[in-house]
């Protein structure tokens, strides 16, 4: 049951029950809903100071109509019982921290690292309520500003290329001819090149298949600027995955930043500056290869325990629900 949740209207759909009137019953008769000590501010703030452990992440996740709640994780945990150490609606660096400060001063030095995103408010917090603790920003962040540079490269192109048809079309329908697109070795148009290599563009091209591979070659043929942001981004994500101390990872990411700048790509360069701001906590990732997988792990749970709920209705029942099975 702590693994995969169910709502009370699942349960009663396959046990031929009315699901909402055993929700009901639960709530008021089963369960110590009605007295439960975090009922009155769930929604703004729940907070199980015993769950405290060494490692901690932190991460956001949208739990109803877009609002944003902070969830911090014991990773020791695994997404279980004991796992939930604080959950705060908002991202603010003071709302956060002042939750975080109402676990005890001697629970809270004990915390050795805590991984997350770069988040500036996610940082803030961090710092002031966990000082002892080594901050790690998350690899896969990291990586996914690369990707993103990439394909922000892609729909430029993509851009121009849809602009470039559409005069190309003006321009036959005003001659009153027709207008017939080129079709590439693959049988792709141009268009159709730059949108059907969106996945390619996020995969190593270890993992390519044959067809992506055809597909690929035919892109950074007619696209240069592409196949130097790709190789960038895959440089990057080959140091997280093949350095193994943090000396050798720092002289790799010098040797990184230098290709950037020789490239002259902007959106890598700003890549680039967002990785320079935070390198200190993100060459703390070699020390013991931590990341906050975890903690999008548990954010998924919520998400998926919230779908079988159909929505959250009442959020504080909701969450009650969540305290139960996970803090």
């Amino acid at each position: 049951m702590d693994k995969y949740p169910v709502s009370c209207v699942h349960l009663g759909e396959y046990f031929q029950l009315d699901g909402k009137l055993l929700q009901q019953q639960y709530k008021e008769h089963i369960s110590d809903y009605r007295s439960w000590e975090q009922r009155e501010h769930a929604s703004e703030w729940m907070v199980f100071p015993d769950n405290t452990g060494a490692r901690l992440s932190i991460d956001e996740t949208a739990l109803s109509n877009g609002e944003l709640y902070t969830i911090v994780t014991n990773k020791a945990a695994k997404g279980r019982k004991k796992a939930l150490v604080a959950m705060i609606q908002g991202t603010q660096a003071d709302q956060i921290a002042e939750v975080l400060e109402k676990i005890p001063q001697r629970l809270r030095d004990q915390v050795e690292e805590v991984t997350m995103d770069m988040a500036p408010s996610m940082i803030s917090a961090v710092r002031r309520c966990f000082q002892n603790a080594r901050q790690v920003i998350d690899r896969f962040h990291v990586q996914k500003l690369a990707y993103d540079a990439v394909q922000e490269m892609r729909i430029k192109y993509r851009w121009q290329v849809i602009d470039q048809e559409t005069s190309a079309y003006t321009i036959a329908k005003a001659n009153d001819r027709p207008h017939i697109p080129e079709v590439l070795s693959n049988g792709d148009t141009l268009k159709q090149l730059l949108v059907r290599s969106r996945y390619l563009l996020f995969t190593h091209y270890s993992k390519w298949s044959e067809t992506q591979k055809h597909r690929a070659e035919i892109l950074f043929e007619k696209f240069p600027e592409i196949k130097d942001a790709y190789n960038l981004s895959i440089k990057l994500g080959d140091i997280f995955k093949n350095a193994k101390v943090k000396e050798v990872a720092f002289k790799k990411l010098a040797l990184w930043y230098n290709e950037v700048e020789a490239s002259g790509i902007e959106s890598f360069r700003t890549v680039s500056r967002s990785l320079q701001t935070h390198y200190i906590n993100i060459l703390n990732f070699f020390n013991n290869r931590s990341t906050n997988a975890s903690a999008e792990s548990f954010n998924a749970k919520i998400k998926a325990f919230r779908a079988t709920s159909r929505g959250v209705r009442d959020i504080n029942f909701f969450l009650f629900r969540v305290a139960n099975i996970y803090a």
